[in-house]
């Protein structure tokens, strides 16, 4: 055969074998007709609470297409084929709750039954499942998780092997020796550079680190495991054992390190402190965000306006949702001392007009976890029902969102508008009128969406 045969029947087996190829993968391929819509939602007849104003909307249509409300109009919305319908009959929809400082193991479990020989990774797993399919029925579609071994249960959450709420992971809470995250009992010291890390450290409760080097490590461990931001301890806390309230807690090239070290990953840095020695230290080496904050000063307050510093509010009282702590003992007579700093912390953030979040920080009580709305219906006592929803949602996600590229969850949370994820909850009720609708999720929540899929539908 001559030369130029072998090249023209070559020529035709390759078109030939082209054409069977596109044969084979048009057989293979659905039509555009059946490819499968994304689940779409109409919320008909509501009223909305955008999470931004204090009145309700006119009555009003939403439509959800995937994961993000589509339109919102207050006419009739043309809606998808196989669109669920659900019919507000007037009812309030809003934006789903965000807790802005909590604990998804520490809410119901103690320290000591983290470090228990029965302990295993996978009760360990089970527990903080549980405890996040609970919040998720509470309304609470987001989270922040703010020490703790949250990483595990993330993932089975966001993969939707688990109902739960998003999950904003810390990590372990970087702490010095004798810190705030210092779980150790005093027969595990001296610690050398040989010392097997902590039981509370390979639980990813705390993680000791004394200088910069060591802080520098810490912060990169978190964030390498998904931290979307880093918690510091730079103050004396409640439920530790050895720091008293006043000791502030490592020096101000201590914090940069950490604080340099997110921002190498476009994250920020949040500090456990209290006083306002702790607070400033902070502030000065470029941390973020302020949790508790309960004994600030004027000049404290007037330093964290300037900074634009977040604080992350709980509303510690002396009542029925306190953390549970011995009478007589060193944590109760410092839990006494931080709830009567709340109501001047409030009132201080009001005045210099801070950017303000709020969360539970409910630790080792499985009853108060269940009272996450009552305890954010407290917030009335200084804030309208509006203003405390909005703190609780629209907010909130605005701290949420300093996390940046390293925000799990791309799109616009804590409002209803277009275009937004669709984080949602149908009230039996008007909450901008009666806030405590909130404290009985059961009831008064009627539908439950998180990222447009519904978990709960009592409609």
């Amino acid at each position: 055969m001559q030369p130029r045969y072998k090249v023209l029947i070559g020529a035709l087996l390759l078109i030939a074998f082209g054409f069977i190829a596109q044969v084979g993968y048009a057989q293979t391929q659905p039509s555009p007709s059946a490819v499968q819509a994304p689940p779409a939602t109409l919320f008909q007849n509501v009223r909305i609470f955008n999470g931004t104003s204090e009145q309700l909307s006119a009555p009003s249509n939403v439509l959800v297409v995937g994961n993000k409300i589509q339109q919102i109009s207050t006419a009739a919305i043309s809606e998808p084929s196989g669109t669920t319908r659900i019919n507000g009959t007037g009812r309030v929809l809003m934006p789903g709750l965000i807790d802005n400082h909590t604990h998804i193991v520490l809410v119901t479990s103690k320290i000591e039954d983290l470090l228990s020989p029965d302990m295993t990774p996978e009760k360990l797993l089970k527990i903080t499942q549980n405890n996040a399919t609970e919040m998720l029925l509470r309304g609470f579609t987001s989270i922040r998780d703010m020490a703790g071994p949250a990483f595990a249960a993330k993932a089975t959450i966001d993969d939707g092997t688990v109902p739960g709420p998003r999950i904003y992971p810390s990590g372990a809470m970087i702490s010095q020796t004798s810190g705030h995250g210092d779980f150790r009992s005093l027969k595990e010291i001296p610690r050398f550079a040989t010392t097997p890390p902590s039981p509370a450290e390979v639980y990813s409760v705390g993680a000791i680190a004394d200088g910069v080097d060591e802080v520098l490590r810490r912060t990169r461990e978190q964030l390498m495991q998904g931290a979307t931001q880093i918690k510091v301890a730079a103050g004396g806390g409640v439920a530790s054992a050895y720091d008293p309230l006043d000791a502030s807690q490592y020096t101000e090239a201590e914090f940069k390190a950490a604080v340099d070290a997110a921002a190498n990953w476009n994250t920020y840095v949040a500090v456990h402190a209290y006083t306002p020695t702790a607070i400033q230290t902070a502030i000065r080496s470029g941390v973020k965000a302020i949790e508790h904050g309960h004994l600030i000063d004027e000049p404290t307050a007037k330093l964290m306006a300037e900074r634009g510093t977040w604080l992350s509010i709980q509303l510690f009282l002396d009542d029925e949702d306190r953390n549970p702590y011995p009478e007589g003992s060193a944590n109760r007579a410092k839990q006494l001392q931080v709830s009567t700093g709340t109501d001047n912390a409030i009132k201080l953030a009001k005045k210099y007009n801070l950017k303000l979040a709020w969360g539970t920080d409910t630790l080792h009580n499985p009853k108060v976890a269940a009272r996450q709305g009552a305890q954010l219906a407290k917030l009335t006592r200084w804030y309208t029902p509006a203003q405390a929803l909005k703190i609780a949602t629209s907010a909130n996600a605005q701290l949420l969102a300093l996390s940046g590229p390293r925000n799990p969850y791309p799109g616009k949370l804590g409002v209803v508008e277009e275009g937004a994820l669709a984080d949602l909850l149908l009230v039996n009720g008007n909450p901008l009128e009666n806030i405590r609708l909130i404290e009985n999720p059961a009831r008064n929540f009627s539908v439950i969406m998180k990222d447009g899929k519904i978990y709960k539908n009592a409609a």
